[in-house]
């Protein structure tokens, strides 16, 4: 599979985690991802948070393609999100914009 631009955020703090878009690259199978030197598995059982974990500490993951509208954080998640600077052009078009807005990234 190609590298893929996708939303990911670290679950240990509910919905405010640190959170990124950036590409990701998927093993063979599709069910680890490679992210940041992180590999995340998918879970067998995505869990209430995650559905992803990451295979040296445990902790949870939310991994999904971005969000058309730009809001990729949950309604009730909070705090700027990340955003990998080789992945930018190609955020921009797949959410249809042409700057990205300051207040959440």
């Amino acid at each position: 599979m190609k590298p893929k631009v996708m939303y990911i955020e670290n679950k240990f703090r509910d919905h405010s985690g640190p959170a990124w878009i950036g590409f990701v690259e998927f093993s063979k199978s599709g069910q680890t991802i490679y992210f940041n030197n992180k590999a995340l598995k998918k879970l067998k059982v995505p869990g209430i948070w995650g559905n992803y974990f990451d295979i040296e500490t445990g902790e949870e993951y939310w991994v999904s393609g971005v969000k058309k509208d730009g809001r990729d954080r949950h309604r009730f998640g909070g705090g700027k999100i990340m955003i990998d600077k080789n992945s930018v052009s190609e955020y921009l078009k797949l959410v249809d914009f042409t700057v990205l807005d300051e207040k959440h990234f």
